[in-house]
């Protein structure tokens, strides 16, 4: 590692809300990073969340944070995204042109557009080029757009971006194994991988952690947790479906969370005894959590998801799990804490969570193991120095 200050640019396009509410792998780095470095962050003016331009003020830090246009979409699935994309990329290419070359650029992927500007940019310039996966595209998306052989065609070009990316790495990190193995398999200068989980800050965590719950908690009242995007990735039919067989008037499924799919899930919730909150500040969903006595993670069969952003809330709360997502990494995760249970069809999963509902001391023998994986593998304050150390580290 040199020992002198270096110029570093962050490009992440999904930032979060920069108005301070948002708990952001990039913030958060770019604060441990600007202790000792000039840092800048490159992000759009473009909020996925809202889907709309921001307009609020940005939250101060010790370094710069640039927004360059990105064309708005409607949905997350939508061809108008690409195209979005494709401004956002090409106004991140001319930035770096007319921008002071950088000792390093720290690339979020996705998007795939600007993540090839950049490593393009960093290989003509002999700048150091560090990757972060966040998701894996196109494969995410052909999984939306699933139609035999089409499909391939039709994903080729952006699969072609994403292995140009991976192959001019002078370093890959990921938030999980699985999709470091991904761009390493298309690399032949890195010797090894980093894998940082996108985690959480547990004391923060810990200080929302005894917020008093945006509802009451009824007398016997057993609470079912899901947070989250309410989209097509996320099976919460299935949960209701479960629910219907359990029959137990006192289970009640709290969501948190907004999305495309809200109206539709309401409506196959009828009858159950589920409540929407919609989207929740960080400090109330921390609340809200710790007041659960178990979390769901109803993710799709098919989904390419792996380590996700609820996971280390979900494990920071203390709480049981039960699981559908098949990614192998974090079913081990499951399985290796004993932590809570992996379902794969709707009679395990109503058959795990009558067994929860059941027992009490097993609910809090595997929430506090939950709880010890927060601690060993989900904590930013000690995780993301791994992170730190790969983005500094002198080219060999």
């Amino acid at each position: 590692m040199r020992g002198y200050m270096k110029d570093i640019v962050i490009i992440a396009d999904f930032c979060g809300p920069l108005d301070g509410t948002y708990n952001s792998r990039f913030l958060y780095l770019a604060d441990m990073l600007a202790k000792d470095n000039d840092v800048e962050i490159v992000t759009s003016d473009f909020d996925h969340s809202s889907k709309g331009y921001y307009h609020h003020e940005i939250e101060k830090h010790d370094y710069p944070i640039r927004l360059l246009h990105e064309g708005a979409y409607p949905q997350n699935v939508c061809l108008r995204r690409f195209y979005g994309h494709f401004i956002w990329g090409k106004n991140v290419k001319k930035y770096l042109n007319r921008r002071k070359k950088p000792d390093v650029i720290y690339c979020a992927i996705p998007t795939l557009t600007a993540s090839y500007e950049a490593a393009k940019f960093c290989e003509k310039n002999g700048i150091r080029f560090v990757i972060d996966i966040q998701d894996l595209w196109p494969e995410a998306f052909r999984m939306a757009f699933h139609i035999p052989i089409i499909s391939n065609i039709l994903f080729a070009p952006f699969n072609a971006l994403a292995n140009g990316i991976y192959r001019r790495a002078d370093a890959i990190c990921a938030v999980s194994d699985t999709y470091c193995q991904r761009a390493f398999k298309k690399n032949r200068k890195c010797k090894e991988t980093t894998t940082v989980f996108l985690g959480t800050e547990l004391n923060t965590f810990d200080k929302y952690a005894g917020n008093d719950p945006v509802l009451e908690k009824k007398e016997n009242e057993i609470w079912l947790g899901y947070a989250g995007t309410l989209s097509t990735s996320y099976d919460l039919p299935l949960i209701f479906e479960a629910m219907r067989k359990l029959s137990y008037s006192h289970l009640r499924l709290i969501v948190m969370g907004d999305g495309p799919k809200r109206k539709e899930f309401e409506s196959q919730a009828s009858g159950l005894n589920v409540t929407f909150l919609g989207r929740l500040e960080y400090s109330q969903m921390c609340g809200m959590l710790c007041n659960c006595d178990m979390v769901v993670n109803p993710i799709i069969g098919t989904s390419v998801a792996s380590i996700i952003n609820k996971h280390a809330d979900y494990a920071s709360c203390g709480k049981p799990v039960l699981n559908t997502q098949n990614s192998e990494e974090y079913r081990r995760l499951i399985s290796d804490y004993k932590m809570g249970f992996n379902c794969d069809s709707v009679e395990e999963l109503y058959r795990f969570l009558l067994l929860l509902i059941n027992d009490v001391s097993l609910r809090i023998t595997m929430g506090r193991n939950a709880r010890k994986c927060a601690e060993e593998l989900f904590n930013r304050t000690e995780s993301y120095s791994r992170l730190v150390q790969e983005i500094l580290k002198a080219d060999e």
